[in-house]
């Protein structure tokens, strides 16, 4: 059995709260230095990082998944994964009809800066990233799932935009069978008294700064049979979460 650690929620600096040295090539040589295969980029409402993550990745042998963390209507946060590139920013045009325009001032959330592949500054997006859409929670699936996505709910044990938080109790009505729990210790608490017994949790560091993603060793993995690469592990992650 081969063993893949992976990290499916990581911030970019385009992302308002994102630090300005978390570049996708930054990214990627950190995933490669602490021994992480698998990694997404879920940037707040937006996968216009992801292009540049995708080459810096295959520069440094690491396996990409464009994301996003989308907030909901509610103000919850999802994560919201794509097996190829093309879905995702297809996904990315859809979300960005729901978004709620509000000038992003640099001053007080900071830059949010869209890179090339050398991690050059091609542009900036000039409306604020991290407010709600206009997606329900119950819709984001539905609307993920049209280009392919898994979409589950983000950092379920965290009280800002966290979706036990702000509705009281796990979504169990709208069918998910994801979730992302942020901090380890968290989950024989969280399964006993939100009944998530069925939930398959995943760990993942919601990191912002390069110093907050963690060694491959502190975060969870894929096991498979074969040896896989490229995107044919990428393909075999998606069918094993789908299967979850």
């Amino acid at each position: 059995m081969s063993r893949y650690h992976y990290d499916l929620h990581v911030h970019s600096c385009l992302s308002p709260c994102g630090d300005a040295d978390n570049t996708p090539n930054n990214l990627a040589g950190m995933a490669f230095l602490n021994g992480v295969r698998i990694m997404a980029l879920t940037d707040h409402n937006t996968s216009r990082n992801c292009p540049a993550f995708f080459a810096a990745a295959e520069r440094y042998g690491i396996v990409p998944i464009a994301g996003m963390e989308l907030t909901t209507s509610e103000d919850i946060h999802a994560v919201c994964l794509f097996e190829t590139l093309e879905a995702a920013l297809a996904f990315n045009d859809e979300v960005d009809t729901r978004r709620v325009r509000v000038k992003n001032r640099e001053d007080i959330f900071g830059e949010q800066l869209i890179m090339d592949e050398d991690d050059n500054v091609v542009g900036r997006e000039e409306d604020l990233l991290i407010n709600a859409t206009t997606i329900a929670l119950d819709e984001a699936p539905v609307l993920a799932a049209r280009y392919d996505g898994i979409c589950y709910p983000a950092h379920i044990d965290r009280p800002a935009n966290g979706a036990i938080e702000i509705l009281g109790d796990f979504p169990h009505y709208v069918g998910f069978h994801l979730a992302e729990l942020h901090d380890r210790e968290n989950r024989d608490e969280y399964v006993s008294t939100y009944g998530l017994e069925n939930i398959r949790l995943l760990f993942s560091s919601d990191a912002h700064y390069l110093d907050q993603l963690r060694d491959g060793e502190e975060n969870d993995y894929f096991e498979f049979e074969d040896d896989l690469f490229g995107a044919a592990l990428r393909k075999r992650v998606f069918e094993d979460l789908r299967l979850s």
